[in-house]
């Protein structure tokens, strides 16, 4: 029977979202559509301690920004709602499977206090154990339910004394489950401590929430970062002392992005050190206020953006670099998915930016670059206009709000002009040939770019001046510096007395 590719991306509305979170909801999205599957968002706010109001707005407008849509989520809803921890928390959903675990002897209660926990870590330390954990080596010398008889369990839950659950990790058991990047991967449990599961505020942690989920809303695959590789083996034994071993989902534990020396995942302070953002939108601390800039307010496409984490980690198996998303989910192929860490280069990422500034829809284009000039005080009052400005200079632009530096002097005058750029070869017959240039200007019967410089060419030769010399200056005059498209496209656009009157006014500045 066929069985529906189901996906899930499941953040944590604590904060920002970070490149490789979108990473994973991007291949995630991906593998599903790519099999004509279903992509679901999920948040895991399990730690209402840490939960941050906003974040789970911010986290769908990014991904409503990379065009990375669900087919299930908070808002739209779905068959298996609610999809939010804290709502199917409230609804009873977990503790029933908590204390199913305890009952089939797979789990336990844990009575111990903070302060006891502190005694175990202090007491247990040693040269060899430096960072004792509650396992199988400490869980007998602690206050649970397999240290006190079950009258002082039922004593102690009838008192209200807070408890948590915890796993009943075996001693001896390598467990093993296929990954899809990593292959075979073996675990010994001795190595894992008895994780929480359910704390004592009856709130799920992680571990035992991301397998009822997966298991009550049919996940398939899962995608998740390398770093919950650890904690896998917890999953497994959950999955299997569930009795749900036959409808685990298939894992796919992402490689890490790395910190553009290689050394170390990339964070946020690398981010702030480096002077580039590693969250896909601004994103404000309500703490501290801190802002941090994310690539979307930075200038980036969505398209850029998703187009260069599709390359860290992923590879085509061809020379081509550019794809939109519609290419991606065509060739996306998990085994091409690397198993070591991608370095992230910001310097490539500005290239795929700009790649993409250079091929995108013109008037798709001139639609985001129009409310950044018009912030900046340019007033625009001709679109079709702008949208000739903006192909002619999306060349020369990397970031969105580079236009406004490359389109600014066709609606104002520079504020500012690169004089000794001229200076240093400035001649009285330059001197004559501008003054006489701004005459000739109103012979010319059609004013466009072909014509004036047929007619600028001409008078350099009548006046025995070489046009090449003639052209930096006259673009100097301009534009206020050594930049732009075809100087005489620029001239055809500013109209001929606009062009005579930054002629003479530079012309007037020089000696």
């Amino acid at each position: 029977m066929h069985t529906e590719i189901r996906t899930r991306f499941a953040p944590s509305p604590t904060g920002g979202l970070h490149l490789g979170g979108v990473r994973t909801a991007l291949y995630s999205y991906l593998f599903a559509k790519k099999h004509g599957g279903k992509f679901i968002l999920r948040i895991e706010d399990t730690d209402q301690s840490r939960y941050v109001e906003g974040a789970e707005k911010y986290i769908m407008d990014c991904l409503s920004w990379c065009g990375i849509e669900s087919d299930e989520n908070p808002m739209i809803g779905g068959p298996y709602a609610p999809y939010r921890q804290s709502e199917r928390k409230a609804a009873g959903v977990y503790s029933d499977y908590a204390h199913q675990l305890v009952k089939d002897g797979h789990a336990y209660y844990a009575f111990d206090t903070p302060e006891e926990l502190d005694k175990m870590r202090h007491e247990f330390k040693s040269a060899l154990n430096p960072s004792p954990q509650y396992d199988h080596s400490t869980r007998m010398n602690m206050r649970n339910s397999l240290t006190l008889s079950k009258d002082e369990v039922v004593e102690l839950k009838s008192q209200n004394t807070p408890y948590v659950v915890r796993i009943l990790m075996p001693e001896n058991e390598t467990i093993v489950f296929n990954d899809l990047i990593r292959g075979e991967i073996h675990n010994e449990s001795r190595l894992v401590d008895d994780k929480v599961l359910l704390k004592a505020d009856g709130m799920p942690t992680y571990h035992l929430a991301v397998v009822v989920d997966d298991y009550l809303m049919k996940i398939t695959h899962a995608f998740r970062g390398e770093e919950w590789l650890p904690s896998a083996p917890v999953h497994i034994l959950l999955w299997k002392y569930l009795g749900w071993e036959d409808q685990m989902p298939t894992w796919a534990h992402l490689p890490l992005i790395l910190k553009p020396d290689g050394h170390g995942k990339l964070s946020k302070r690398d981010g702030d050190r480096l002077g580039f953002p590693v969250f896909a939108m601004n994103w404000r601390d309500p703490a501290s206020g801190d802002l941090s800039i994310g690539f979307h307010e930075l200038g980036f496409l969505p398209e850029a953006f998703i187009n260069l984490l599709a390359m860290l980690g992923w590879h085509s198996g061809t020379e081509q670099e550019l794809f939109s998303l519609p290419s991606l989910i065509e060739l996306f192929s998990i085994e091409r998915v690397h198993k070591g860490g991608a370095k992230f280069d910001f310097e490539k990422a500005k290239w795929f930016n700009h790649e993409w500034i250079k091929q995108y829809d013109l008037p798709a284009l001139t639609a985001l670059v129009h409310p950044i000039l018009v912030e900046k005080g340019l007033r625009i009052t001709d679109r079709t206009q702008l949208e000739t400005i903006i192909g002619l200079v999306r060349e020369r632009c990397t970031l969105l709000p580079e236009f406004y530096t490359q389109c600014s002097y066709f609606y104002q005058a520079p504020e500012s002009i690169d004089i000794d750029a001229i200076q240093g070869k400035w001649t009285l017959e330059k001197q004559s040939f501008f003054n006489e240039f701004c005459g000739r200007c109103d012979q010319v019967s059609s004013w466009d770019a072909v014509q004036i410089e047929s007619t600028f060419k001409e008078l350099a030769v009548e006046k025995n001046c070489k046009p090449g010399d003639l052209q930096l200056p006259f673009r100097i005059m301009l534009v206020g510096g050594k930049f732009g498209p075809s100087v005489f496209q620029i001239a055809a656009i500013l109209g001929k007395e606009d062009v005579k009157r930054r002629i003479r006014h530079v012309v007037d500045l020089l000696p």
